[in-house]
């Protein structure tokens, strides 16, 4: 592990004439959390109380549950220290500071190890609707919750290690692997007994997004299958045409036992499937509309 830097640095994506282009940092750093200004508290209680109210009836009982039990609040930004003496007991897992976006491969090491890189940035007030890369409120009210759960913690643990293997195989192994971790830990829904919910880290810190997943008439949603999901191109620039869902957390852990070198040779001779598509073969919770929908840009 990084020895953590003495004066962290805010590392942005950066603004073209081509649009916002990624900075990657490997540096872990220590949260300076005595130079947060009010204004930086002030964006974290205004996200905080607005996805509080949003996510009641929509975010799973589990999330909602594990938030509380960290002692989250939307009086200051929380500090890492404080949330690893609750979390390290519980699944073994610690969060660590870091300056930005993370090259694929530190990323999955530090998942590997139980390790949870968290911006140590928030936002600026101007951009509390939409962030074009991961921040502190992303990171920590979105993802850490779930990380209290021992079985969705293994499930982060077994993708990091899958993800250190993929990256040695290759690029097309690393496109697959990379669609998993974006429909269900990003934009995973589960269904609990009295309905879906949201367990996915880019939707709970999304207002939009939180309403639109379980509301709208536009998009799929579709019973979780792992090959077809890691056939399927996603969207980056808007809301999700497809979101997969889940029947439980073990479903997930159940997924990555198999060794995936065979399936990333079997899916590389298959075509990718467009953001949007329903197949034969899905199981349908919904069929979207498609209303609003871009023709391109799935990644």
């Amino acid at each position: 592990m990084n020895t953590p830097t003495a004066t962290p640095t805010r590392v942005e994506h950066q603004l073209t004439d081509k649009g916002y282009v990624p900075v990657y940092t490997t540096a872990v750093v220590e949260q300076p959390w005595s130079t947060y200004t009010e204004t930086d508290h002030g964006t974290w209680a205004t996200l905080f109380e607005r996805q509080q109210q949003v996510l009641q009836g929509r975010a799973s009982d589990e999330f909602l549950r594990n938030q509380r039990a960290m002692g989250m609040t939307p009086d200051r930004i929380p500090k890492f220290d404080d949330l690893n003496r609750i979390l390290r007991p519980a699944t073994g897992w610690e969060l660590i500071g870091v300056e930005g976006l993370l090259p694929e491969l530190t990323f999955f090491e530090h998942l590997a190890n139980r390790r949870f890189p968290v911006t140590w940035w928030i936002r600026k007030p101007e951009q509390l609707d939409y962030l074009s890369e991961p921040d502190l409120f992303h990171d920590l009210f979105g993802h850490v919750p779930l990380l209290m759960n021992p079985v969705f913690a293994d499930y982060m643990a077994a993708y990091g290690r899958g993800g250190v293997k993929a990256h040695g195989i290759g690029p097309e192994a690393l496109v697959n692997l990379t669609r998993l971790y974006w429909y269900t830990v990003e934009f995973g829904l589960i269904k609990q007994a009295d309905g879906l919910r949201i367990y996915g880290s880019g939707i709970v810190s999304s207002k939009g997004e939180s309403i639109h997943c379980l509301e709208s008439p536009a998009p799929n949603r579709i019973g979780f299958d792992l090959e077809r999901i890691m056939r399927t191109r996603y969207r980056i620039d808007t809301f999700q045409k497809t979101y997969f869902v889940i029947d439980s957390y073990e479903q997930l852990m159940e997924a990555t036992q198999p060794d995936f070198t065979p399936i990333y040779a079997a899916l590389g001779q298959q075509d990718s499937i467009p953001a949007g598509n329903v197949l034969d073969a899905d199981t349908v919770f919904n069929k979207g509309t498609g209303e609003g929908w871009a023709n391109d840009g799935d990644v």
